[in-house]
């Protein structure tokens, strides 16, 4: 079928926004859409040359990457960088090993299964063992000569090692920014320490660690490369000469790492496609377990010599298929900015978005976190906004695309008063980071406070979330945390959305809070400062909550985790009237002030930090760390120096067993978790 002048059209238009897009992506580090609005249109473009062939002539599909800027010298691969077709789900990995299959006429094949690493590709040439060049993809054949920044990175060698070291290798890979890296370098942007190549100071955030790996890679100043702490995984070899011949992908992965380059440790072979799909459904889960972002993972044919079948397209090897995450960031607009306030008064800016499907979910708020951040992220009502959300984590605006801004966009200002009824002025302390508001009757905080009381980590009263603590305070129900125990059963049945069944089971559900422990009823009082540790310090060593409320200041200070800062916080608010009259209503409703569970088992553990990661059997994470905390221990969440041993169960965070085994820390699999519980100690130590 002949395509239509609209369609002729259509693909024109698409043809150069793909063009317009490749062009802030690849040669000037400053996209202006998302990867996965990117790859929409580049899939909206290929369906209509799919339907209409006479459209492919000259089309962006065609093409690997950006072209080369003039800002570096051109070099051209000897063997061309290629790009990766995509699969955006398990249907089209099964039918890419369906193509797979028949072009091996039903031959078996084993796979090479990759994270997908989100950086930027890089080729390095050696020459007699040493460094000679190192290049950007470019457009797959020509690209820029980044030599001198490359030099900077640590995990390159400039010299390779090894007894069988080729008279000529080139080794492909992606350069990448790790996650703590990014964070410090944003940390420095913040402070003002963060200076460009003119000698300035930089002052807007770095959007994402993909862009401020690129950016950085491609400085005219190599000493600021080097200031940006980036990392390098292997991954494929180019031209090769006077090498070993290799049958397999896995075999050159592994004679990577015998001359000295870093290949990710992540990479198994598998021979199916139900067990690379696995690995790809397992580094979907995992994907924030790692120090370093991907965006996907990558499924390779393991033969050479079944690849030389396969072939290429025009851009792409037929051999391998980028399996593509969900997005975790995407572009929307900036509808307005609005203030919510929290339960200490914590002004908290946040971002009123239109609606995008992001991470999982639609989003339509997203978090500001302060006014410091608005201001280094310089964002404004009416942006096009780059919005992040990664996993469980909420959503939050990670900055403008500038060149989107309307014109006459103008700054966003902090409020100066609260949004409540009572119209209290907002506070700012010096040398703080938050603006308060500081009226004790502030309604808002009221709410919050109520909330908290009732969350999880608190008095864990199930039910009775943020929206049902709302309906309660509309119908002035409750005004502090101790009314929700006078609650009846008749009067929700009187508010819309309670049946008998409901109702009866959220007043059960409150009775039964009454027997916290005393560390979650400390905590629940929302007291600042004063977290679940400190709360569980402070009731084993006054063990009631009258024993705590009568204490000076300078006797809390000494207990252990406590200090004067926590201290001071815990004196002012029981000084207050107000949370003095609210805790008598507590003691009134038969809230239990002085349940303290104590172990009586043998505290084997005293003074040891252990870190549990990855499911246990015979164990939830909860009652792990229980165990270690019954014994005396601490099971903090992160790795650190300090950390007596790491517990390893199944699907285990990648990042802490590799910090555990550079810090030199034991790791324990089940059974000498189960001999650290009884003995105290590590096995055959």
């Amino acid at each position: 079928m002949v395509a239509t002048p609209d369609i002729v059209l259509r693909a024109r238009l698409l043809r150069e926004q793909i063009a317009h897009h490749d062009q802030r992506y690849y040669e000037l580090d400053a996209p202006e859409i998302s990867d996965a609005d990117y790859d929409a249109l580049v899939r909206q473009l290929q369906r209509l040359e799919g339907e209409h062939p006479e459209l492919v002539a000259g089309s962006p599909t065609l093409r690997v990457g950006g072209a080369a800027t003039a800002a570096f010298a051109p070099v051209e691969h000897r063997v061309p960088m290629t790009s990766l077709d995509n699969a955006m789900d398990e249907s089209e990995l099964g039918a890419w090993s369906e193509r797979v299959a028949k072009g091996l006429a039903g031959a078996p094949a084993h796979y090479v299964c990759e994270l997908k690493i989100d950086g930027l590709a890089i080729s390095l040439r050696y020459e007699g063992g040493v460094l000679v060049q190192a290049a950007t993809r470019g457009d797959g054949r020509v690209g820029e000569d980044v030599t001198a920044n490359v030099a900077t990175i640590k995990d390159i060698p400039k010299t390779l090692s090894g007894s069988h070291v080729p008279d000529v290798v080139e080794v492909r890979g992606e350069v990448y920014m790790p996650l703590a890296s990014f964070r410090s370098l944003n940390e420095r942007v913040t402070a003002g320490i963060e200076i460009e190549a003119d000698g300035k100071p930089r002052k807007e955030l770095f959007v994402n660690p993909r862009n401020a790996a690129a950016g950085s890679l491609r400085q005219k100043t190599p000493a600021i490369t080097a200031q940006r702490d980036l990392g390098f995984w292997s991954y494929q070899l180019g031209e090769v000469v006077g090498g070993p011949v290799f049958e397999r992908h896995s075999e050159t992965l592994g004679f990577i790492r015998a001359i000295g380059l870093p290949a990710n440790p992540e990479i198994v072979v598998v021979d199916s496609l139900e067990a690379a799909a696995a690995f790809c459904r397992q580094w979907q889960e995992r994907r924030h377990d790692l120090g370093y972002e991907i965006d996907g993972a990558v499924v390779k044919v393991d033969d050479l010599a079944q690849r030389e079948l396969l072939g290429f397209t025009s851009r792409a090897p037929r051999w391998a298929i980028a399996y593509k995450f969900p997005p975790e960031e995407r572009n929307t607009i900036l509808r307005d900015i609005q203030v919510s306030i929290g339960r200490t008064g914590r002004a908290t800016p946040f971002a009123v978005l239109k609606p995008v499907f992001v991470g999982g979910s639609t989003v339509s708020m997203a978090t500001l976190h302060n006014e410091d951040q608005v201001r280094l992220k310089d964002v404004r009502p009416g942006d096009t906004v780059i919005v992040r959300k990664a996993g469980d984590v909420i959503p939050e605006v990670v900055g403008p695309v500038l060149s989107l801004r309307p014109e006459g966009c103008p700054p966003w200002q902090f409020p100066t008063t609260c949004p409540c009824p009572l119209e209290s002025t907002l506070q700012r302390a010096e040398g703080e980071s938050d603006t308060r508001c500081v009226e004790p009757g502030c309604p808002f905080q009221r709410d919050q406070r109520i909330v908290y009381f009732t969350s999880r980590g608190a008095m864990d009263i199930e039910g009775l979330g943020e929206r049902t603590v709302f309906l309660f305070s509309d119908a002035g129900l409750v005004s502090d945390p101790a009314d929700i125990y006078s609650l009846t059963a008749e009067q929700l049945l009187r508010l819309e959305g309670f049946a008998k069944v409901s109702a009866e089971k959220l007043v059960a559900s409150i009775a039964a809070s009454r027997d916290r422990p005393l560390p979650r009823l400390l905590t629940a009082l929302g007291i600042k400062h004063l977290g679940p540790s400190a709360a569980e310090a402070l009731a084993k060593a006054f063990g009631t909550l009258d024993s705590i409320m009568s204490a000076g200041e300078a006797d809390l200070a000494t207990t252990e985790g406590v200090g004067g800062v926590i201290a001071g916080s815990i004196r002012r608010w029981f000084d207050q009237p107000q949370n003095r009259e609210m805790v008598g209503k507590l003691r009134a409703a038969g809230v239990d002030f002085g349940r303290v569970e104590v172990s009586r088992l043998p505290q084997l553990l005293a003074g040891k930090a252990v870190v549990v990661t990855g499911a246990l059997e015979g164990f939830t994470r909860e009652t792990a760390e229980a165990a270690i905390k019954d014994r005396g221990g601490k099971s903090p969440g992160s790795v650190s120096a300090k950390t007596f041993a790491l517990v390893v169960g199944e699907d285990p965070s990648a990042n802490k067993v590799a910090k555990a085994q550079d810090l030199g820390i034991p790791v324990l699999d089940r059974d000498g978790f189960l001999e650290l519980l009884e003995t105290g100690a590590l096995r055959g130590r």
